[in-house]
């Protein structure tokens, strides 16, 4: 079987639960912090945490720019809440000196579904996952304000996009590691196997 190794960015955010979820959908999984490590993946997830943190942090490991560059040429990359923003080409409102990683050409609005204390879990309908809604966790959590047309939608609530495609790169506002539903990574797995 074909057994693609992918990292999870393992600066912030839920590292370990996107281990054990990649471990369930039939990859080998392991943490990203330098960038060797990062040559000797086939794909990546980027979780969630704070964008800007995680913008600093990237940038102080070294991984700022060699993630730039795989991501463009062709790295397939998943990215959840922190991640969407990490992955998108244009952040609304950004906090000074906030950088990307780039990859999906969509504008997106950090914390756009309120504060901690207003976070939430909903099913979401997502285009592509079979056997109904994937529960989606809110935690601070950003939406996309808008697409270019080379991005799929995949999913919305509430009238906001919130699950998005563009070639190798996947995206989601909301964090699927923390439901004990694995239907997102195993869609990212076989997105890494198609690509290898």
């Amino acid at each position: 079987m074909n057994t693609p190794v992918i990292g999870v960015l393992a600066l912030q955010g839920d590292v370990r639960e996107h281990l054990i979820a990649l471990a369930a959908a039939d990859a080998v999984a392991r943490p990203v912090r330098r960038p060797e490590e990062l040559a000797e993946i086939d794909g990546l997830v980027v979780p969630g945490g704070e964008s800007t943190t995680i913008s600093k942090l990237a940038a102080l490991f070294g991984l700022m720019q060699p993630l730039r560059e795989r991501i463009a040429a062709g790295l397939p990359v998943y990215g959840t809440c922190a991640g969407l923003i990490m992955l998108a080409d244009k952040i609304l409102d950004p906090r000074s000196g906030q950088e990307t990683f780039g990859g999906i050409d969509m504008i997106v609005r950090r914390n756009a579904f309120g504060r901690q204390n207003e976070s939430f879990e909903a099913g979401v309908a997502v285009s592509g996952i079979d056997d109904g809604p994937v529960e989606g966790v809110f935690i601070r959590a950003p939406w996309v304000e808008s697409v270019s047309a080379q991005v799929e939608v995949l999913a919305e609530h509430e009238g906001h996009i919130v699950a998005v495609r563009q070639g190798r790169a996947l995206a989601t506002s909301f964090h699927p590691e923390l439901t004990g539903d694995h239907r997102l990574h195993a869609l990212f797995v076989d997105m890494v196997r198609a690509a290898r």
